[in-house]
């Protein structure tokens, strides 16, 4: 049987011809390749808990063998393959550590097998951070004092801010904040071969930590250029100033990023909301500190900015760092905007504006493209970064009909928000005034008033020319939305083609109460489902190729999902890595507490089919596919790699030389914690196979997770390895690529 969502993969070099047809009901999707001809997969696929077409044998073989399954707690990859840790939570960078939950890597390469290996430290896991932060670090917070302080304040939290300076109760929280946001932002770390083929560490003089809190003591603060930065600059306003102009204190929340031409690393903060106020006034200025209070649950420790009194509109963009500069500690380009940026795309072409695209990874976030002012010189030329200094934001408003275009966010652009009925839980949230903040729309009459009120984005903010853009560029999540441009479903990445055109992870279609959710007639599953959790892939293509064109055309493949109903066998695809052969990797970023789940049933006990969502336990732990993108195994996707425990593999970097894939491991034990006495429970699951024949799987599943040491009640530490192959292969997918000649 031939899946019905399996990829037809089609040429995006120049001169070369579309693969030939695949079954009929195949969906076309474009993705480029360097590759061609018949080739063969070069490795064995990793056995995951899911039955797969590319297993190729028959359903009985398949529930036989997977009848009895038991998840590890560990990098799994396949035969031939090893792994090495370079780094890990606690390791020495400079004069700070290793951060936690590594995400996105850069591997800017200086020399044969040597270069800077810059890494993005996202968040803290409460569950495992707090368990292990002494059994690591080697001293002690003073969580216990803080957390009977809490217990009395129930569901309000702490508000820190508030607290004298020499109150013991804010020297603790403060102790817990600034530990935490250390644990955050960005590393740089030098590296190469030795003798023996293997990466180390050279703790070079360029090596350095730039931390959550870096500029607070150290006078290290970060800077920033564009329309956002007048904003900082205001004396007075209507929300809360942090009194420190352009200087920004640190960078956190740093999740995806991207590499540019010229060497530099793009980290984009993401999820800045859970540490500090993400609403602001008509003037882009901040809501007050109080606003998020400092809080300790299974999930988040929350509210880290509150005690510093850190401005939450300085937060939430995307930061420029050269590794090769030791006194570089980072600027925030406020014309990239400001949101929830996960993924960074940079097209840099001689002759032409230089094009950045990113997504807002919240549910109902948008695509947004920064357009340069002026032109690319050189695509090489570390002078290219002053491009970022000035431009047009623009976010996208995609038509059923496979159009789109890209809607500038600026003053006297029409305000003309979407129907609510067309979005996936009928609500959309819009700049509230004159309160600040936002107000969520549900109805499409409570629409036309709005629109009645405020005819242009400049009626929606204030200020003189430069500050009304720049609290535009501030608040540009809910400015998109007043423009009208589409809600997605969680993007999650943004690869530019070796063409020029792009490619977008999206990773779920699920609504959000909170926050809304994705465009019902883009984001559907192959069979229409509405919402469709398990996440797609679009292509995008510039009209006329062009960076700064205005119009482009897209097309969509709803990705993930069971192979029985057409999926890939995995949900949640996050990022995408296309390799130096035109081949397509990606991650997956399932949460934490739904790996493993038991679904002992697929309908439950009121007849009602269990959600999509909470079927994501029969998927097994997070992982990373293999597509090829040539050959007569094109579209097909392969297990290459199952993560540790309650772990997300992220940020898949590849050398030049195709010898390496770089990998972080984040957030090993998230759920459970230290894995005690190498404790497992067996946990039931009802899986079909790809022909849809239903059979009861007995999963042992690890309680907790000990990675990377594997020794028993270890603490699991988030880490970077890199990946190699025997005997100098290739990490290629395809037999013809193994060997580098």
């Amino acid at each position: 049987m031939k899946r019905r969502n399996l990829l037809l993969f089609l040429s995006a070099a120049a001169g070369t011809a579309a693969i030939a047809s695949l079954a009929k009901n195949h969906q076309k999707f474009s993705i480029p390749f360097q590759s061609s001809g018949s080739a063969t997969i070069s490795f064995k696929s990793v056995q995951g808990p899911m039955p797969l077409l590319t297993d190729a044998i028959a359903s009985d073989q398949s529930i036989s063998a997977l009848a009895q399954y038991e998840i590890q707690d560990d990098l799994v990859l396949p035969e031939g393959f090893t792994y090495d840790v370079i780094g890990a939570w606690g390791d020495k960078i400079g004069d700070s550590r290793f951060g936690y939950n590594n995400d996105y890597l850069s591997f800017v390469e200086t020399a044969a097998n040597e270069g800077y290996l810059t890494i993005n430290f996202e968040y803290i896991s409460a569950i495992p951070w707090l368990q292990s932060y002494s059994k690591v670090l080697g001293k002690k917070l003073p969580v216990e004092a803080v957390q009977a302080e809490l217990k009395k304040n129930g569901d309000r939290g702490l508000n820190a801010f508030a607290l004298a300076e020499k109150n013991l109760l804010k020297t603790q929280i403060a102790t817990i904040c600034k530990e935490a946001l250390i644990d955050q932002g960005m590393g740089v770390i030098s590296i190469r071969k030795n003798a023996e083929g293997k990466w180390e560490r050279t703790f070079s003089s360029n090596d350095r930590r730039i931390t959550g809190i870096s500029g607070l003591e150290d006078g290290r603060y970060l800077k920033c250029t564009g329309a956002a930065k007048a904003v900082f600059e205001k004396k007075s306003g209507k929300g809360y100033l942090d009194k420190l102009g352009d200087r920004i204190i640190g960078t956190f929340a740093n999740c995806a990023g991207g590499t540019t031409p010229w060497g530099t690393v793009l980290s984009a903060e993401e999820n800045i909301q859970t540490q500090v106020p993400d609403p602001v006034y008509a003037d882009g200025t901040s809501f007050p500190p109080d606003r998020v209070t400092f809080r300790i649950d299974d999930e988040e420790v929350s509210g880290q900015g509150n005690v510093f009194g850190l401005a939450g509109n300085k937060y939430g963009w995307i930061v420029e760092v050269d590794p090769a500069n030791p006194k570089d500690f980072g600027t925030k380009h406020t014309w990239l905007g400001r949101y929830r940026h996960e993924a960074v795309g940079v097209r840099a072409e001689a002759g032409k504006p230089l094009a950045f695209y990113s997504g807002c990874d919240r549910r109902g976030g948008h695509i947004y493209k920064f357009v340069s002012r002026e032109q690319v010189t050189d695509p090489k030329d570390k002078a290219n970064s002053r491009l970022l200094a000035d431009g047009m934001l623009y976010a996208a408003k995609f038509n059923e009909n496979g159009t789109g275009e890209w809607i500038a966010l600026k003053a006297d652009t029409p305000v003309n928000p979407d129907d609510p009925s067309t979005i996936v839980g009928g609500m959309i949230n819009l700049p509230n005034r004159p309160a600040g903040g936002f107000a969520p729309f549900r109805k499409q009459a409570e629409i036309v008033k709005y629109k009645q009120k405020f005819k242009t984005l400049g009626d929606l903010y204030e200020g003189n020319p430069t500050e009304k853009q720049g609290a535009i560029l501030i608040d540009a999540h809910y400015a998109a939305n007043a423009c009208g441009a589409t809600c997605t479903a969680r993007p999650e990445d943004t690869e530019i083609a070796p063409d020029g055109s792009l490619y977008i992870a999206f990773t779920s279609g699920s609504p959000d109460s909170r926050d809304g959710g994705p465009d019902q007639r883009i984001f559907k599953g192959s069979n229409g489902e509405v919402p469709y959790e398990h996440g797609f892939v679009m292509h995008l293509t510039e009209e006329g190729n062009d960076p700064a064109a205005m119009t482009f055309q897209w097309k969509m493949l709803a990705l993930g999902g069971e192979p029985t109903a057409g999926g890939a066998g995995f949900s949640n695809p996050d990022n995408l890595m296309i390799d130096p052969d035109g081949h397509v990797w990606i991650v997956t970023d399932m949460s934490s507490d739904k790996l493993n789940k038991a679904v002992p049933k697929r309908v439950g006990k009121n007849g009602v089919p269990i959600s999509q969502s909470n079927l994501r336990g029969l998927f097994g732990n997070n992982s990373l596919w293999f597509v090829p993108t040539s050959g007569e195994n094109a579209g097909e996707a392969y297990l290459f790699a199952m993560a540790p425990m309650e772990a997300e593999l992220t940020g898949p970097f590849m050398s030049r030389d195709r010898q390496s894939l770089f990998l972080a491991v984040q957030h090993p034990g998230e759920f459970k914690g230290i894995r005690q006495g190498m404790k497992s429970e067996a946990r039931q699951f009802a899986m079909r196979t790809p022909d849809g024949k239903d059979f009861t799987q007995i999963r042992q599943v690890p309680l907790g997770s000990n990675f990377p040491s594997k020794k028993a009640d270890a603490p699991p530490r988030p880490c970077v390895v890199v990946v190699s192959r025997d005997a100098g292969k290739a990490i290629a997918g395809y037999a013809t690529d193994t060997t580098i000649v």
